[in-house]
């Protein structure tokens, strides 16, 4: 092959194992490679593994003779994710960052920079796959169930879809792990990462603290009756069983079932009271055409959190450009500001936010 026919793709690496092996896949087909270490939060702040992540992200790129270069993107991340988070869980709802973060920076300044440095492709390390069809560009769950990331990037469209890798798409973890160990890369030890993307594994309150005050308000139950106190309505998610006192003894756990921030109270119910079938989700986002082009309503997966159960749904559009989901069993923990992603089999349809 001649190099004016080699591909040039960036890699998002991150210093993990994922990564790592998704640039090593790349090179093993021929593409010329070069490793992208997104440097988005600062070490000093929350104790993120971000100067390891560097290292390791650089060791890797030199045990397979790749380029390397880092990008600074540590404005563009506050300003355009954690500032979302705040300000979403300041007004009551439940933000997913990692969304945000695939839609803003990896598939947002990263892919543009590399688009406007000449680069064919971009590739990350996500348990997702692109399939082309008939011109249409649609995005795939992972084959490892287990791993699937599709859910974080519902927000991403044909223009990204066009010009993205995800060499693990069809693997399992354990296939990727071997990989790594076999050509003795690095991060091939390397504990899963979890947590905030970029930031990693922090206690929320904890950081949400750094930004908003605690301020005590009410704890009701659904018929009005004051039950107890907390620190926060903010700083709470439906579904919770801890972080609010209560002076009454109920027998059974009770749950976060509503939030008003605006009063600052919590309502709490059994686990009962905790479940939903029907709600609304706005803020639509579609990988390829719109469904409810030709329909009025569909039926179809639907999940609400990562990895979370896909459960059989009726989903109807209304007047107002919203959908309303009823979905054929109910769910625990249905929280505003969480993403709703729609998926049809293996395919990701699209997805959008829960009023």
């Amino acid at each position: 092959m001649g190099t004016s026919m080699t591909k040039k793709v960036a890699v998002g690496m991150s210093g993990g194992v994922d990564s790592s092996v998704a640039a090593l896949l790349l090179k093993e087909r021929g593409y010329e490679v070069t490793g992208v270490y997104m440097q988005c939060w600062d070490i000093e702040d929350d104790g993120c593994a971000a100067d390891d992540d560097k290292a390791y992200a650089l060791q890797t790129a030199t045990a397979l003779d790749t380029p390397f270069k880092i990008l600074d993107f540590r404005d563009e991340y506050k300003e355009r994710v954690i500032d979302y988070f705040y300000t979403e869980y300041e007004a009551g709802r439940t933000p997913n960052p990692d969304v945000m973060c695939n839609k803003e920076i990896k598939f947002g300044i990263f892919y543009e920079w590399a688009m406007k440095e000449g680069f064919d492709f971009v590739a990350t390390g996500h348990y997702a796959g692109v399939k082309s069809e008939n011109g249409e560009f649609k995005l795939m769950k992972g084959a490892d169930e287990g791993k699937d990331q599709s859910y974080f990037l519902y927000r991403l469209g044909q223009k990204q879809l066009k010009n993205t890798i995800f060499p693990l798409g069809e693997l399992q973890k354990p296939e990727v792990r071997k990989l790594a160990k076999d050509k003795m890369l690095p991060s091939y030890k390397r504990p899963e990462s979890m947590g905030i993307c970029f930031i990693g594994e922090v206690d929320i309150k904890d950081f949400l603290k750094k930004r908003i005050e605690e301020k005590k308000g009410k704890v009701v139950t659904s018929t009005g009756e004051v039950v107890g106190d907390h620190d926060g309505a903010w700083f709470l998610t439906i579904g919770q069983r801890h972080g609010f006192r209560l002076n009454k003894y109920f027998g059974d756990p009770m749950y976060v079932i509503a939030k008003d921030a605006g009063s600052n109270t919590l309502t709490i119910g059994s686990y009962e009271e905790a479940l939903r079938d029907t709600f609304e989700v706005s803020d639509l986002s579609w990988i390829g055409r719109d469904p409810f082009t030709d329909a009025d309503a569909i039926k179809c997966g639907v999940r609400i959190r990562h990895l979370g159960k896909l459960i059989p749904a009726d989903v109807k559009k209304s007047q107002d450009g919203r959908l309303a989901v009823n979905l054929s069993s109910k769910l625990f923990g249905v929280a505003p500001g969480q993403s709703a992603v729609f998926y049809r089999d293996k395919e990701v349809l699209g997805g959008g936010i829960i009023l």
